[in-house]
Formats: C-alpha cells, sequence, structure tokens
C-alpha cells in the first residue's frame, strides 16, 4: 500500500461461476482495452484479495482505496462521486433514494459488512435495564439516529420485544468516539423522523460522557462505545450472553443483518453494462478465498478455538454464511425495507429491484 492508500492490481482474470458468465466473457473480449477502475471500502479478510490484486475484476484495472463508511456515503450522496465502485451503508443508500430522488449509483447484491446488532445494546449496570421492555421511557444515546445499525437495533427491538422507537427519549450525542473507523456521520444518517422524543447531548461529549455522566441509561452504538472498550465498572451490554442470543435470534428469523452493500456508478454500467457482473463475480471469489483460507489454515489463526468457531457457524448458517446475490437475502432485506418505512425514515416503501442495478438482480455467489 502506498502513502495515499491505493493499492493497485493489474490485469483482469477471474473464473467466474454465476449465469450469463458465457456473455460477460464476449463483452470483455469485444472491448478493446481494459478499463480503469476505483473501488473504495474497509480492508475487511474477504475482500483482501481483491484489494491486492489476487482477484481481478475482469476487463479492468483497479486501483483499491481503504476509506470510512460516513466518509464514503458523503462522497457519493453529496461529494464528487469520483468513486466508481464503492462501500456504501445500506440504510443511508435506502434513504438517499426514497427520499432525495439519488439515482447517480445502484447498488451490487455484495454486502461487505453484516452484523447482528444485540450487541450493540450498552447499559449502566446500575440503570435497572435488566431486559428490553425496561428500556421503555429510559433516555437512550447514539451517535447518528438513521444509521443502518440503529435502524436494525429499533426493528429487532419492536419485532422480538415489543419496544418501540417512541417508547425510548432519544438522545443524539454530539461527538462519536468511533469517528476514527467509521468517518464523520453522513447526512443520511442523521434523519430524524416525527413523532419520536429526541434531543441533542451538550457540546463536546461523545457517546460514552453522556453514559458515564448519568444523562443517558443506555447506549445503542454500531462499533463499542469508549466506555466499553476502556472497561469502565459500570457499562456493560444489556444482552449478556450476547452469543447465545443472537444464534437464537437467527434460527428463529433466518435475518442476518445487512450493514453495508456495494454501490456502482451509472454512468458507467451505462458504458459497459457488463461491468456489474464482473465486479461480482470479482467479490464473490475473494470471499470463497478467504473460506478456502480460513478452513484450511485455521492453525495460523491466533484465536484458540477458532476452528470450532467455524464449524459452529457452518453448522448454524451453512457453509457460505457470508452470501452474496438478492435471492439467499429476500428475507433481511425486505425486514430493513420495511424498517425503514415503518420508523419514519423513508418517506416511502420501496422495493429490493428499486435500489440493485437489473443485471444482477438473478446473480447468485457459491451455494452451500
Amino acid at each position: 500500500m502506498n502513502r495515499r492508500g491505493f493499492l493497485k492490481a493489474t490485469s483482469c482474470a477471474l473464473v467466474p461461476y454465476t449465469l450469463g458468465n458465457a456473455l460477460l466473457a464476449q463483452n470483455v473480449a469485444a472491448a478493446s482495452s481494459s478499463i480503469d477502475l476505483t473501488i473504495a471500502g474497509y480492508p475487511f479478510e474477504h475482500i483482501r484479495r481483491l484489494m491486492t490484486g489476487k482477484v481481478k475484476i475482469e476487463g479492468c484495472d483497479v486501483q483499491y482505496q481503504v476509506g470510512k463508511i460516513g466518509d464514503l456515503n458523503t462522497h457519493v450522496f453529496s461529494g464528487p462521486r469520483t468513486l466508481d465502485v464503492t462501500e456504501i451503508g445500506l440504510i443511508p443508500f435506502i434513504l438517499a433514494y426514497a427520499n432525495d430522488d439519488f439515482r447517480a449509483y445502484s447498488l451490487v447484491p455484495v454486502f461487505p459488512l453484516r452484523m447482528f446488532r444485540h450487541r450493540s445494546i450498552f447499559v449502566r449496570s446500575d440503570s435497572g435495564i435488566n431486559q428490553p421492555a425496561d428500556l421503555k421511557g429510559k433516555r437512550v444515546g447514539t451517535p447518528g439516529y438513521s444509521s443502518t445499525s440503529l435502524t436494525w437495533i429499533r426493528g429487532m427491538l419492536h419485532d422480538e420485544y415489543g419496544v418501540r422507537p417512541e417508547d425510548i427519549q432519544w438522545v443524539v450525542s454530539a461527538k462519536d468516539s468511533s469517528t476514527k473507523d467509521a468517518g464523520k456521520i453522513s447526512k443520511q444518517e442523521n434523519v430524524i423522523p416525527d413523532g419520536i422524543s429526541i434531543s441533542v447531548g451538550p457540546e463536546g461529549k461523545d457517546e460514552s460522557d453522556l453514559l458515564i455522566d448519568r444523562e443517558v441509561d443506555a447506549l445503542f452504538h454500531a462499533a463499542e462505545p469508549r466506555a466499553f472498550i476502556e472497561r469502565h465498572p459500570k457499562v456493560t451490554r444489556l444482552f449478556k450472553n450476547v452469543r447465545r442470543t443472537e444464534q437464537d435470534y437467527y434460527a428463529k428469523t433466518g435475518v442476518f443483518p445487512i450493514m453495508h452493500a456495494v454501490a456502482i456508478r451509472n454512468s458507467l454500467v451505462e458504458e459497459h453494462p457488463w461491468l456489474p457482473r464482473a465486479v461480482f463475480n470479482a467479490y464473490s471469489e475473494s470471499k470463497a478465498q478467504a473460506y478456502a483460507d480460513m478452513q484450511e489454515k485455521w492453525f495460523l489463526r491466533t484465536l484458540p478455538w477458532f476452528a470450532q468457531e467455524l464449524d459452529t457457524t457452518q453448522a448454524l448458517m451453512g457453509r457460505n454464511f457470508f452470501t452474496y446475490g438478492i435471492a439467499p437475502n429476500r428475507k433481511t432485506l425486505e425486514a430493513l425495507l420495511r424498517y425503514a418505512h415503518e420508523q419514519g425514515l423513508a418517506r416511502r416503501k420501496l422495493a429490493i429491484e428499486d435500489l440493485f442495478e437489473p443485471s444482477t438482480l438473478g446473480l447468485i455467489d457459491h451455494k452451500d
């Protein structure tokens, strides 16, 4: 990686495994030369082989830029839009499309970040909040009300425990202790719907300050708040056995929450209609190689029970537990679209087909 944070990939070959790749190969072969492609996102393990050029995007020379999600959102929705392909917050994209008529990019059904969100509820141990129902009437702090993670938390609390957004007194913190990893909160993560009680925390205080100083009783946080990382004695998770709780949630609902998707610039797709499929293939192949590495080289991992954890995850969620494509993720995507509308964030309820580039709707990655 050079000092500007870019990784250069050259050449363009990929073992394809989705429907219609013969047509893709013909289109790529017909191109007179490779196209230059700028991609941005986090350096996840399942993305890294694409970042480093070990996996190529057919027909492309790639520059990969490591970025933070808040900054990437702003770049795409209201910035220079120089990125050809980028990781993007899923709820911010939904809100930009539904509320601001944003049409400069479309989604490809690649989901770089997925995370269960029971782990993201933190409370003061002396707050009297011992179960989700106890959140009713309490003050809850958060850095960004309409982030994807907060939308999932509210939706899960409503569906599973009967706690509505209107039942909580919301406090948006003036600062976020995770800015160094998440970037500056984008406009679409600060959408405030009607019908809820919400205020802004004191200037200069992050979400952890609010909890430590008893200005809120609980925190909903996309990452982990500073107070929890620093092991403050009064800050704990609401769900004590969070791993079991999240496993039970998946077994019951079949939902594995999606945080981020991949967006592609529509003007580029108009010029190169084969490109969305090539991008999907490359992300999928990078993930497949990461799976193989986890399976075959588990003994190189630092975690002492890594192999057992992988076995447990696959037994519950299947060998391809981090699925791409619409079909295996339809239930999860429909749940999030419903939450966006029910919570008053999106002015209208969208369909999956509204958001994703049409040529990608039938794509699938590895099957179990």
